[in-house]
């Protein structure tokens, strides 16, 4: 397990200045993060156009053969440099012991060694170490001829072998065990060979040579006498079908072939040269006689021939049939080499002859290729022919130099070289190298003391594309043949130079490098430009019978150095301005910054690439001062439409912002798309990326930001820059656009750094295992993100959180302190321990503080600082840690945690408040607004489940404390308290609703809390909330809201009211209205007309009711019935609605006439008829008289009483002239008085009754026209006068005495008496005890 100090792990690399004065409350602006990312990829795609694969050069315009070289007088700008000669150790010098030794020698790149042999003696020299130490193999007795170094088959073998000796003789083939141990402890890595004898040795009758072994472990090699193709087949033990050690001829009888047999070379031609491709899984043998033949191992013990190129002279002429290199006394071929595959590039074979020609073999484009797994592969052709150079400057010359002060650097093709005293040509190359694009080759010099390295590689600056200024010259000057077919592309040209060594060649290879994994979108192999600053030099190493020279790789870097040093020392500027013209201004810039910063790869010793190599203060000020000045300054480019500009344009970006994105890409160009985590061999995930890679990245990029962060003025206008052509107003918009994006450039180069340095403390600390510790999404996340993903993504924001609260937790378990991990963290990796973080950690560390303490006061301050540092960090704690912190103070009893931090949350998580407003909004539909919007409920979920755990609901919570009762009671008051004065409008809607459904709205109302109101009338409004409304409003003293909801709850028609509740809600409506206060402002009018308005609905809601009742026992009549039924106790119905469809429609005139009074609408035609209706109903019942008359008082006397003295309704002289004419029509069963009795009876006071008779007596109008029938009314007011006069008399009458009208009846009298007819005895009698009366108490 991890501790502290494993936090200080490489703290050289990631602590600085810089890092530590970053502001750490500033959030990640992934917006800024992700436009810079974009700006890389964009150079990453530059980069892979700039320079076009080998193949694609050697193509262009259809050229089938090329020889366009750059040749330069000096020794300042060739393409490769002597950097060191080892000489053969002393030690090996005492095994000469004769004159006539047998000694040969070769090299072991792979373990870094040089085999020599001498007589029978093998000496392994371990050039790489200063000890120089040697090994020896001297347990057999014949003379070694040749030693390779091949991989052992899978499982034969301990696992520590990893390499088998091949050691040839003239009459045995023996094996050798080698491992390889490494060294502790010394400067650069190291390894110690030990040599284990194996009893596998054949016997044989020929010398082998050109020993090539493949990837599984199968050993080819070629008889020197026979030029056979051999194999060295070894198994574990002896079978009845093969011995145990064997060597299989291949050309006798051994090879299925493709090809019939006439097409195989002659016998007689011998093989004297098999290599294997290993990534092609195939083998190349070249013959004396030029041919070349393809084999493909398939099962074990036997090959398959796949193809023979013979006549090379002629295919090779007919491309170039004008060159005088090509003749058949000079053509002959002497080394093969397979070509590393890559995506862009189509070519596999190399060849090269004795003259330098080189042929370049691809796939034809037909067939398969050999590494797939069909049974058919491409066949080769030949595709290109490259001539050798033609003019070499003399090595003598080179290394003595008489360079023109103006000398065009870089641009100078063959054709423009200086002139020499003694150009050279190559003509008898006898070794040779190829790799990426680079080619050296070997032939002796004019001494024999000395041979000549002819050194080739690509000269970018002739067929890249850099945005030059000095672009290449017209290919006069170059020998071009040109085939059928091509493209624009620029062809080949390379530099080219000849190197003196010291001694004879025995053997050259490239030192070996790290292979670089492919990253998308890949660059061509010989774009140095893209990776001279992640990656060493190319090295070659030649050995001779002197020692072991090392020849390096010139890069353009390296040319810019040298030309920086000639400028500081001898203040000659041109150089570096050519080298400018001839690199394009924006990779001139890039280089610069890597000078001026320094970089690990600018050293060319032999020391490890993981220090930055500094150079002198005055050369770095040069850097930077040509850095800046070649820069330029930024322009903005306008849009024009029909020659008018519309204010808007783009900037091109000056040298200086291209030249960082260039080198800042670059730079992290290796790991940008790769994988954080791959998996390991156990299964556990790990760093993809090993430690040290990293490292050298990130100790390069540290070093780019600090020499930014030290030198701001790098990207600032200098002062008077202005130009008087261009408007100062659009200088300012380019410069303004520069420095946002230099500054998203320098925000991702330091978050970079501190990925880095993420990443690095989580190998630390076991990265495996703290992911296995992280919940399966996070898990998840962690194995699909890149590094860009890490440094620009939410995705890497949420897994880096995780990871770092793993590392946090698996930190304080061991009892160690948050301030010591986080400062740690901070200072490594900021931006991935936020400030927030750590008052994260802290605040969890107080609630364990407060959780272990006794003291109550303790308890309440480390639970208040908690909440305090949570409160702060809120806006990075996801909904799953702020439950789990709502239960840790639910489990402490600390009501205010548990109350304010969700609430605190909910406006964090909503900080745009777009869920509240859709809340506001009622929050339906399918919209962006929802997820903030549901992020705020689980906040208020949290709160109420506080609420419920503190009321003693949740039993294990009640039991977990040992609080008092009464502490309990202040803890649950206090919960309520804290949450009713949450100014959150939404919460509290949801908690009023969570209270209302258990049963709490009686308390609610009496609290009447702040946002009750708004919350009961928000939508959806229900009949529940309505109530709780008016209710309300009544305890907050305002009757007339009260009645208003009400009277909306009666009459809305969404919800599902019985007829009798809504006029109960009408009832208590107008009862509200009616205790509304008289009030001075203003209101008091518009109450009343309310209140007016309320008992008119209330009194036609009474009909509906009366009509609903009325029409309830008829439901089952008829459907139609039904249905007008239920729609009349659905809502209520307007006064005509219900007069219209239901008291005319079913035809009840008694509802007619109810319907009629309430409206007060008078219609004496309507009336008029419906109380004749009403009669004749009585009439039509029966004929008997005497019945028909009882029916009339059960009729029209409840009318009366009901509606009188409404004559909508009660139209009294209609319904006294019915009344009259009715007991006319029956005057012989029916008393006298009878009509005005039953008018008295509906209320119809005295007097009017009287008008109405009176006037029927004076009409003089049919029916009243007859004397019998004006006698008869006598007879009726005789006898409403008498009763009139009974009630007067009466002590506790309703009739004042004072009101009785005694001299009007008196007068009155005396004119019926005298009008009467002497029949008329006892209305005479009646009218005379009247007036004594009047006399009597008047």
């Amino acid at each position: 397990m991890a501790s502290t100090s494993s936090f200080s792990h490489s703290a050289a690399v990631t602590a600085g200045p810089s890092t530590r004065n970053m502001d750490r409350n500033t959030p990640v602006d992934l917006t800024s993060l992700q436009s810079a990312s974009k700006v890389l990829h964009e150079q990453f795609a530059k980069d892979t156009q700039a320079v076009p694969e080998i193949s694609e050069v050697l193509n262009a315009q259809g050229g089938q053969a090329s020889s366009a070289y750059s040749i330069f007088p000096d020794d300042v700008r060739v393409p490769f440099q002597k950097r060191k000669l080892i000489g053969i150790p002393e030690a090996l010098f005492q095994y000469y012991s004769t004159t006539s030794v047998n000694s040969h020698m070769g090299l072991l790149p792979e373990i870094e060694r040089v085999w020599v042999s001498i007589d029978h003696k093998l000496f392994l020299w371990d050039y790489s170490s200063d000890s120089q130490e040697i090994n020896s193999f001297v347990d057999q007795p014949y003379v070694i001829t040749h030693v390779a170094l091949v991989k052992p088959k899978k499982g034969l073998f301990i696992d520590e072998i990893s390499n088998l000796l091949v050691i040839c003789t003239p009459v045995s083939v023996l094996l050798i065990a080698l491992s390889l141990t490494p060294v502790p402890g010394s400067h650069r890595p190291s390894k110690e060979v030990k040599l284990y004898a194996t009893d596998l040795t054949v016997s044989t009758e020929v010398d082998m040579t050109s020993v090539a072994g493949t990837p599984d472990g199968r050993i080819f090699m070629c008889g020197a006498q026979d030029g056979n193709l051999y194999e060295l087949h070894y198994q574990e033990n002896e079978s009845w079908f093969g011995k145990r050690v064997q060597l299989i001829n291949h050309s006798v009888g051994g090879v299925s072939s493709l090809l019939p047999r006439f097409a195989i070379s002659n016998v007689e031609d011998r093989i004297v040269s098999v290599v294997a491709d290993h990534d092609r899984n195939c083998l190349y043998t070249l013959t004396e006689k030029n041919v070349i033949s393809v084999y493909k191992p398939t099962t074990d013990k036997s090959v398959q021939h796949i193809q023979t190129l013979s006549n090379l002279y002629k295919t090779t002429q007919d491309k170039c049939p004008t060159s005088p290199v090509i003749n058949p006394q000079t053509f002959q071929l002497i080394s093969l080499h397979p070509v590393s595959p890559s995506s862009r590039s189509t070519i596999q074979l190399l060849a090269v002859t004795t003259n330098g020609v080189r042929l370049y073999f691809s796939p034809s484009s037909y067939g398969y290729s050999y590494g797939s797994s069909q049974s058919s592969p491409r066949p080769l052709q030949l595709m290109h022919v490259r001539l050798p150079p033609s003019n070499l400057i003399h090595p003598d010359e080179q290394e003595h130099p008489n360079r023109p002060p103006q000398s065009s650097m870089y641009g100078a093709s063959q054709g423009h070289v200086t002139t020499q005293t003694r150009p050279y040509i190559v003509s008898n190359i006898d070794n040779a190298c190829y790799v990426d694009g680079l080619t050296i080759a070997a032939q002796q010099g004019d001494v024999d003391t000395s041979d000549y390295l002819l050194c080739m590689s690509p000269d970018l600056t002739r067929f890249g594309s850099f945005e030059q200024l000095n672009l290449p010259p017209s290919a006069a000057a170059q020998t071009y043949y040109a085939g059928q077919t091509g493209s624009n592309r620029p062809p080949l040209t390379e530099y080219a130079t000849l190197l003196s060594i010291p001694g004879r060649t025995w053997a050259m290879a490239p030192v070996l490098q790290t292979p670089s994994v492919e990253v998308s979108p890949s660059v061509a192999t010989i774009n140095e430009l893209a990776t001279q600053f992640g990656e060493s030099p190319r090295q070659f190493m030649i050995l001779t019978n002197v020692g072991l020279t090392f020849l390096i790789k010139r890069r353009a870097l390296d040319y810019l150095k040298a030309v920086i040093e000639e400028l500081h020392s001898e203040g000659n500027v041109q150089p570096i301005i050519e080298f400018r013209d001839s690199f394009g201004r924006n990779q001139t810039c890039a280089m610069l910054l890597c000078l001026a910063s320094g970089n690990t790869f600018t050293d060319v010793t032999d020391q490890p690439h993981n220090t930055i190599t500094s150079f002198s203060p005055d050369f770095a000020q040069v850097a930077k001062q040509a850095f800046y000045e070649f820069g330029d300054k930024p322009i903005w480019s306008e849009r024009t439409v029909f020659g008018r500009s519309d204010n808007q344009g783009t900037a091109i970006y000056s040298g200086r912002r291209e030249g960082l994105a260039l080198y800042l890409s670059r730079l992290v160009r290796p790991i940008w798309k790769s994988k954080l985590t791959s998996t390991g061999p156990s299964g556990v995930p790990q760093s993809a990326i090993p430690d040290n890679k990293l490292v050298v990245i990130q100790k390069n990029l540290y070093a780019l930001k600090d020499l930014l962060d030290k030198n701001p003025q790098l990207f600032h206008s200098s002062p008077g820059d202005s130009t008087a052509a261009r408007a100062p107003a659009l200088e300012q918009e380019a410069w303004k656009a520069e420095q946002a994006s230099v500054s998203e450039l320098l925000s991702l180069l330091t978050r970079t750094v501190e990925a880095l340095s993420f990443v690095l403390l989580l190998n630390d600390y076991r990265f495996g295992d703290l992911l296995n510790r992280c919940d399966a999404e996070v898990q998840k996340i962690v194995s699909s993100l890149t590094f860009e993903d890490l440094i620009t993504t939410q995705n890497g924001l949420t897994a880096s959180r995780a990871l770092v609260n793993v590392i946090i937790d698996q930190q304080i378990g061991q009892q160690i302190s948050v301030d010591t991990i986080s400062e740690v963290l901070q200072n490594r990796c900021g931006s991935f321990c936020s400030t927030d973080d750590v008052m994260l950690y802290k605040a969890k560390e107080n609630i364990r503080k407060a959780a272990e303490t006794s003291n109550p006061v303790e308890r309440q301050n480390w639970l208040a600082e908690s909440l305090r540092l949570y409160t702060k960090g809120a806006r990075i704690l996801d909904l799953e840690k702020l439950r789990e912190i709502a239960g840790d103070f639910q489990l402490l009893r600390y009501a205010k945690g548990a109350i304010e931090l969700p609430l605190v949350c909910a406006k964090i998580f909503d900080q745009d408040s777009n869920g509240l407003e859709y809340w506001r909004s009622g929050a339906s539909g399918d919209d962006i607004r929802r997820e903030p919007y549901e992020r705020r409920l689980k906040c208020y979920e949290l709160v109420l489940d506080s609420l419920s755990v503190f009321e003693g609901q949740n039993d294990h919570s009640a039991s977990s404390t040992n609080l008092p009762s009464e502490d309990l009671d202040s803890v649950r008051s206090l919960a309520y308290e804290l949450a009713f004065s949450s100014p959150d409008e939404m919460f509290h809607s949801v908690l009023y609703d969570w209270l209302i459904q258990r049963g709490l709205a009686d308390d609610l109302l009496e609290i009447r809390p702040p946002f009750l109101e708004v919350h009961l009338r928000r939508e959806p409004v229900s009949v529940e909330k309505y109530q709780l409304l008016w209710q309300f409003y009544v305890k907050d003293g305002q009757p007339l809201r009260a009645a208003e909801v009400l009277s909306t709850l009666a009459e809305s028609d969404q919800f599902n009211l019985t007829l009798d509740a809504r006029l109960e809600y009408l009832t208590l409506a107008v009862g509200n209205a009616k205790s509304h206060p008289v009030s001075t402002r203003g209101r008091h009018e518009t109450a009343i007309a309310f209140l007016t308005d309320l008992e008119e609905k209330l009194e036609v809601a009474q009909v509906q009711l009366e009509i609903y009742n009325t029409l309830l026992p008829h439901m089952d009549d008829a459907p139609e019935v039904n249905a007008k039924i239920i729609a009349l106790s659905k809502k209520l119905l307007t006064m005509t609605e219900l007069y219209q469809e239901y008291a005319v429609a079913f035809d009840l005139p008694i509802l007619k006439l109810l319907c009629l009074h309430i409206s007060e609408h008078r219609d004496e035609a309507m009336v008029k008829q419906i109380w004749n209706q009403i009669f004749d109903q009585i009439v039509g019942d029966t004929t008997d008289p005497q019945v028909q008359a009882d029916q009339v008082v059960p009729s029209v006397v409840p009318l009366g009483q009901r509606f009188y003295p409404s004559e909508s309704a009660f139209p009294l002289r209609n319904v006294a002239d019915l009344l009259v004419r009715f007991s006319l029509e029956r005057k012989e069963v029916l008393p006298f008085g009878w009509a005005p009795r039953i008018l008295v009876q509906c209320g119809v006071p005295f007097s009017e009754t009287w008008d109405v008779l009176h006037e029927m007596y004076e009409s003089h109008v049919p029916p009243f026209n007859a004397q019998t029938n004006v006698q008869a009314i006598s007879s009726d007011i005789a006898v409403l006068l008498s009763d009139w006069l009974e009630e007067a008399k009466r002590p506790n009458s309703s009739i004042g005495r004072g009101e009785f009208p005694v001299s009007r009846i008196d007068f009155a009298i005396d004119q019926y008496i005298a009008e009467l007819h002497p029949d008329r005895k006892e209305t005479k009698a009646t009218y005379e005890a009247v007036k004594r009366q009047l006399r009597r108490n008047w």
